[in-house]
């Protein structure tokens, strides 16, 4: 038996306490000695790595049947750690997608994979040696000079072997953290990409930032699954503001695939960009047939 109080004045606080240590033990009358409550606890910290049972047991709602974990070596087919989590995105039930915390836990996830995955190629046995001498042979000064010299955007001609040595590890550490989405090396990197395209086609000749709008767009009201909008109006009716906000706030996966349809949608029927055959037309845009182009997102 259970107490409540709504209004929180009536049961003193000691009652409360006493009920629901009464409802740990185990019942007298029920043939099962077990408490209500069970908590296990180890001393190893659970595995993220090749462990089906962590998302299933970490949000038993999205995972009713304790079954379609990630990683689970008797699945017939192998399939990505990236692919599966896209793949419950896109399922008809958008449960996954509703949730308030799995879609950041799932990307926090994949950045650590993304992390750890590119440290095992960039670090290879043969360098781990000095990579492991350089580290414990510099000294704060050393370090704290070179940070200097680069801050202040002076020549590294004249670094001394030891500074050399920082610098190198300062470039070894952007290399580790390339592949991490929006990280600061990842823009470092995309920046070095847009270098090398400078260096091959030579300058753009446009520059544009493309920022679609969900919030006002009839597409991301069906893609959210109104389907009293009707896209065949020259002027479709939306829901009120307060509405479309809330939609774009509940549905982020959504949102970013309205987003991703609005670039291929401008590329292809705008500039006349083929990204199957990833070249331009045969007939091109409306600035004429594109060589090449680099495009970042925010």
């Amino acid at each position: 038996m259970g107490v409540i109080d709504p209004e929180n004045t009536r049961i003193p606080a000691r009652k409360l306490t006493a009920n629901a240590l009464r409802n740990l033990a185990p019942a007298v009358d029920k043939l099962d000695a077990s408490p209500d409550l069970v908590l296990y606890h180890g001393s190893d910290p659970i595995p993220e790595y090749n462990n089906p049972n962590l998302v299933p047991g970490m949000y038993p709602k999205l995972f009713p049947y304790g079954i379609g974990g990630f990683e689970d070596p008797e699945r017939m087919t192998p399939i990505s750690f990236d692919k599966q989590a896209e793949y419950y995105f896109n399922l008809p039930d958008r449960e996954f997608r509703y949730h308030y915390s799995y879609l950041f836990v799932v990307l926090n996830m994949v950045q650590r994979r993304k992390s750890h995955l590119h440290t095992h190629f960039t670090v290879k046995s043969t360098h781990f040696r000095k990579v492991a001498q350089s580290l414990t042979s510099l000294s704060f000064e050393t370090i704290a000079d070179v940070s200097e010299i680069i801050e202040s955007e002076r020549s590294t001609k004249s670094l001394n072997a030891e500074q050399k040595k920082a610098l190198d590890l300062l470039r070894y550490v952007n290399t580790v953290a390339e592949k991490v989405p929006g990280s600061y090396a990842a823009k470092i990197s995309a920046r070095a990409g847009i270098r090398s395209f400078f260096s091959y086609f030579g300058l753009a000749h446009l520059f544009f930032t493309f920022n679609p709008s969900p919030v006002h767009s009839p597409i991301f009201q069906v893609m959210y699954g109104d389907t009293t909008v009707d896209l065949s109006s020259r002027f479709p009716t939306v829901p009120s503001s307060n509405e479309r906000v809330r939609r774009l706030v509940h549905d982020p996966v959504a949102a970013a695939d309205f987003f991703d349809f609005a670039v291929k949608a401008l590329f292809e029927h705008l500039l006349g960009w083929n990204f199957k055959e990833r070249r331009s037309t045969e007939t091109g845009g409306i600035f004429g047939r594109i060589r090449a182009f680099y495009g970042s997102t925010e």
